[in-house]
């Protein structure tokens, strides 16, 4: 799989060149790229062929045309999605079957696989072009003092990542896949399978000398947090980077309380495996999108624009950058609001807050649920878990110390939890005990609560 320095060095200056325009350059690169991209599916793609075949003329459309596509409907007609027609679901889900291939192109491609979270998996390819992108506009966005963190942290230590050992998954998966492009852009960096007992991956990282980065979902931080904090974890990272999940404010605040060596701070990566790079994080804590080549729109349940400020059911996502895996008005169930003020850093690029993913509240009649709404911590359990088995019955699953009595613990929770269906008003719900273990995603993802 080739790596053009050339292009990424485009990247580069174009996204530079796009962000000094201010809006009005911006919109306007992104409506020539979204025309672009969809004169090629036209043109290459069977499955947008017949689906935009009412539109009006390529140079005529613009984004509201474009009906909504999802995972379900482009996972169902997979071969003739692609722009490439020499490549297959068969072909991919083969190259997938062997561990000893993660991170290993097919010829120009590479493959990774989503966890399946919010549905059934999805295969992704990506090209070159792809990688070209991440690194080119990823480098044009950084500020300087971002930059400046970016080459100490290459001499402050080991680098670790935290994620799902059981597939081929982006977060292990990306960092191999440098090493194979060519030429390679090797980075070094330590996996621990986020699927271990957590005891395992607390003596992994005691044992790690200085640690630079770690890089892991929100919900594994959560645990190694809860580990600092009560002293079995003794840790000194200089930079802890998530991905993935929901992260917030409270939430870092309870990170960099436990982690005082923090010295770049906290990073905040807002990218799912459709799109790695979906959102760049600038110096006031704000999620940026890179506008000249993804489109996030914030929707409501009818796929129709919610105003800045107000939280959406949903959102969608299109991707300039990949013309090969066309992801277009891509229903993601990702709930955002956009920011109305511009951020006081200055950038031009627009901001937003991610609230969560709907597949993720739960219903119990005409009552619905933050998951936040659930304190599950206890002093004897590393992993709590609430998984919802019918509309009224809940199940505690816990992962607990050696030391605990397992009757006295869940009884505990129980307490817990029923408290919190009482102050909604949910007195006829039933939490019992389980003796499963916590369920992980087959990414590696710790969900605290699994909705029915």
């Amino acid at each position: 799989m080739n790596f053009s320095f050339i292009r990424t060095l485009g990247y580069w200056i174009g996204g530079i060149w796009t962000a000094w325009g201010g809006r009005k350059r911006i919109e306007a690169k992104q409506l020539k790229n979204l025309r672009n991209l969809i004169k090629k599916v036209r043109k290459k793609s069977p499955y947008f062929n017949k689906l935009y075949a009412h539109l009006p003329d390529t140079d005529l459309i613009t984004l509201n045309d474009l009906p909504v596509t999802s995972k379900i409907d482009l996972m169902g007609d997979f071969d003739n999605w692609l722009t490439d027609r020499s490549l297959t679901l068969a072909q991919a889900r083969e190259h997938m079957d062997s561990m000893d291939n993660l991170g290993v192109p097919m010829g120009q491609y590479a493959v990774f696989r989503t966890s399946g979270t919010s549905g059934e998996p999805a295969v992704i390819v990506i090209p070159s072009s792809v990688i070209e992108f991440i690194f080119g506009i990823n480098l044009a966005r950084f500020s300087k003092r971002q930059l400046q963190v970016e080459l100490k942290l290459q001499k402050a230590g080991t680098n670790i990542v935290i994620s799902g050992g059981n597939g081929h998954f982006a977060g292990a998966g990306f960092d191999k896949l440098r090493q194979n492009l060519t030429p390679p852009i090797p980075r070094k960096f330590t996996f621990i399978p986020a699927e271990q007992a957590i005891g395992e991956t607390v003596k992994q990282l005691n044992e790690t000398g200085q640690i630079a980065e770690i890089l892991t979902y929100p919900s594994m931080l959560a645990i190694l947090t809860k580990e600092q904090e009560v002293g079995r974890l003794e840790i000194e990272p200089k930079r802890i980077k998530v991905a993935g999940e929901t992260f917030t404010p409270e939430f870092r605040k309870r990170v960099e309380k436990a982690f005082p060596s923090l010295e770049f701070g906290i990073m905040n990566s807002y990218a799912c495996t459709e799109c790695l790079f979906m959102a760049f994080e600038c110096d006031c804590g704000r999620q940026h999108v890179p506008e000249d080549w993804v489109i996030l729109e914030a929707v409501d349940e009818n796929h129709q624009p919610v105003p800045d400020g107000e939280l959406s059911t949903t959102a969608l996502l299109t991707v300039l950058a990949n013309d090969l895996q066309p992801f277009i008005r891509y229903d993601i169930g990702d709930r955002l609001r956009f920011y109305r003020d511009p951020c006081p850093c200055g950038s031009p690029f627009k901001s937003f807050q991610i609230e969560g993913r709907q597949a993720t509240v739960v219903r119990v009649g005409n009552v619905t649920l933050s998951p936040l709404a659930f304190d599950l911590e206890h002093g004897s359990a590393q992993r709590i878990q609430l998984v919802q088995t019918s509309e009224s019955v809940f199940e505690v699953r816990a992962e607990l110390l050696n030391h605990a009595k397992p009757d006295q613990v869940f009884e505990q929770i129980i307490q817990s939890v029923n408290a919190v269906f009482s102050k909604n008003g949910l007195v006829d719900v039933k939490v019992v005990k389980s003796d499963a273990p916590p369920h992980l995603t087959a990414s590696g993802k710790f969900h605290e609560v699994i909705p029915l």
